[in-house]
């Protein structure tokens, strides 16, 4: 492919004033001036006849050109930089950053990543997580496991696992529950998907409305397990992801009864080309997926 002459030091920084939003501190990282890394910004939008950045009075702004080239650059830096990395020590090593919703790395990836490690010695696993509302261009993921129905725009979705609900308690709460009419009588922990609890009172055939009053709504199933743990009241959680916590009778499970609100995904940008290691760890997290 010929290329066009590519301005690297501009892009260079660009890229690194938009990650700090700061003339300042990208000419701090790049180890120049503060007027030099304005002047090559200020080349760019010459070149490319655009405005990258509104100059506000203490610091700066994207605008909408910029937006669209930051995610770009980020993904092609990253790229180098990890191809560089890799070339190192005389073995070619690979850089795979996964994003994944907290739950799911917790209580189903990180007591399986020893197999996936041993298996791919050479791929450098970066693994950070959320709370399912992830950006994967601008955080510069290869993947994002997140939960739901599989419907995100403008990237591929493969189906993990499916992760239905139900009630988890301690077990000082659960021996009072004997129907699940009692669960009224405690403060229900919820997500931030109103409609899970009173889809589960239908499931376990209770036509009752759910009072707000009595609920706590949390932005993680992690932080909502701790708050069930602490006593605070009855999450609804998949248990699959809390099987530790069930089979150490330190969380109860009082009813059978589940409700299916959505899954486990591995979705990826649709103009994100896989990499080996991309693929690799597709492949894997497919297969230990299917595994019991």
């Amino acid at each position: 492919m010929v290329r066009p002459h590519l301005p690297l030091n501009a892009l260079r920084a660009f890229e690194a004033s938009a990650r700090h939003l700061s003339f300042t501190r990208a000419a701090i990282e790049l180890c120049v001036t503060q007027a030099a890394v304005s002047h090559q910004v200020k080349s760019l939008e010459t070149q490319l006849k655009v405005t990258l950045f509104k100059r506000l009075p203490r610091g700066l702004m994207l605008t909408q050109e910029g937006e669209t080239l930051l995610p770009s650059l980020r993904d092609a830096f990253d790229r180098i930089a990890g191809t560089l990395e890799g070339l190192e020590g005389g073995h070619r090593r690979e850089v795979l950053t996964v994003g994944a919703v907290g739950t799911f790395a917790v209580g189903w990836l990180l007591p399986r990543l020893a197999g996936f490690r041993a298996e791919n010695p050479f791929i450098d696993l970066r693994l950070s997580t959320n709370n399912n509302r992830v950006d994967i261009a601008a955080e510069g993921l290869d993947y994002a496991i997140r939960f739901g129905e599989g419907a995100w725009h403008g990237v591929d979705a493969i189906p993990l696992l499916e992760a239905p609900l139900s009630p988890l308690c301690i077990p000082d709460i659960a021996e009072r529950l004997k129907v699940p009419a009692d669960l009224f009588k405690y403060t229900l922990l919820r997500s931030y998907r109103a409609d899970e609890w009173p889809r589960w009172f239908e499931v376990a055939g209770l036509r009752q409305t759910m009072p707000v009053s009595g609920s706590i709504v949390f932005d993680s199933s992690l932080a909502m397990m701790e708050a069930a743990l602490q006593g605070a009241g009855i999450a609804l959680a998949p248990p699959a992801m809390f099987s530790r916590l069930l089979q150490s009778e330190t969380i109860r499970r009082p009813f059978d009864a589940a409700v299916t609100i959505g899954g486990y995904w591995l979705t990826r940008l649709q103009s994100r080309t896989e990499t080996p290691a991309m693929m690799r760890f597709r492949d894997w997290i497919l297969g230990a997926s299917e595994q019991p």
